[in-house]
């Protein structure tokens, strides 16, 4: 299967982008606003063209017209609970750009990915303009879909909305990816992390259930801990503590019956990130950087769909 270019853009710390890497998309440019983020994404991939800007101001360069895919996860406040869902009069509301990027970049597919909340009634209208004047840019709409990542390899219960269009051709061929037979659990993906302390084969063998969704929270709201009080509980479940994050994990000397707090690399295999995967910056900025991701499993199987109809696309034009 050919390799086909992308531009990434609201890129954050790299879930989206690392999954569509897998999934065989090249990016030419990975647009983002946040100076951790923009140093997470340059530290791990630094032949990666990392462009800090807000995306209002960012205009592309003549060189990325006609990408094959214009990606990215526009912030998910103005569609959530916690961010008020004020929707398009929330001024963190990004779809108008995407539009405007569409229109400029000239892509062949785009993938957006948001909260769920983005699905409900109230915003009906909204996506049905979205949709209308994407397809005035000449995009045949693939659908809305919400996709869980507990169905797609990763031990979380993550509901994310994405919206999937691109040219007639190819959306033709276009089919939503189908979900795994068997889910992973938060046991089984710590395991590795805990090894050493003594409780760990005790506490794998508990922890056998999906975790509720990490949140990473704003600036404004939230700090290094796993959520509100349903999603603590659910993680105490879990035999984890979820009011805070550890500098390291339990070690030989830890007691057999510690209650376990997860550390940053811990909260990434939570979310699908790869263990190589270094967020840069001090603990509560790295932890925003994580449960604000797209887990990279999810993004690589919508990813493969989208390569997989182009790929069908181009051969019947050949």
């Amino acid at each position: 299967m050919p390799n086909y270019t992308s531009v990434e853009v609201c890129a954050g710390a790299g879930g989206q982008a690392l999954g569509l890497e897998a999934a065989g998309f090249d990016h030419l440019a990975c647009v983002e606003w946040e100076p951790a983020a923009c140093e997470t994404l340059r530290a791990n991939r630094p032949a990666w063209n990392v462009i800090e800007s807000d995306l209002r101001d960012w205009e592309p360069a003549p060189e990325l017209i006609g990408v094959d895919l214009l990606a990215g996860g526009v912030p998910c406040p103005p569609f959530s609970i916690a961010g008020q869902q004020l929707g398009r009069d929330d001024e963190r509301d990004l779809f108008p750009e995407i539009v405007r990027l569409a229109e400029a970049l000239q892509p062949r597919a785009l993938m957006i990915e948001n909260v769920r909340g983005l699905l409900g009634s109230k915003f009906a209208d909204y996506r049905d303009e979205i949709v209308r004047e994407l397809k005035e840019l000449g995009f045949e709409h693939c659908g809305w879909e919400l996709l869980n990542s507990a169905d797609y390899g990763v031990p979380q219960a993550r509901r994310r909305s994405i919206l999937v269009m691109m040219r007639p051709e190819a959306a033709f061929h276009f089919r939503w990816p189908n979900p795994q037979d068997e889910q992973t659990t938060v046991g089984e993906t710590l395991l590795p992390y805990v090894a050493e302390w003594p409780g760990a084969a005790a506490w794998s063998q508990h922890a056998l259930g999906i975790a509720p969704a990490l949140v990473g929270g704003s600036k404004k709201h939230g700090g290094a801990d796993l959520g509100p009080t349903r999603a603590r509980a659910r993680w105490a479940e879990l035999g984890v503590d979820g009011r805070g994050l550890a500098d390291a994990p339990p070690g030989p000397e830890t007691p057999h019956d510690h209650q376990l707090r997860l550390t940053v690399p811990m909260a990434a295999a939570v979310q699908g990130f790869p263990p190589d995967w270094q967020f840069q910056g001090r603990k509560t900025a790295a932890y925003r950087q994580v449960g604000n991701a797209f887990p990279p499993p999810v993004a690589t199987a919508v990813g493969q769909a989208i390569s997989s109809a182009l790929l069908q696309a181009d051969a019947e034009e050949d």
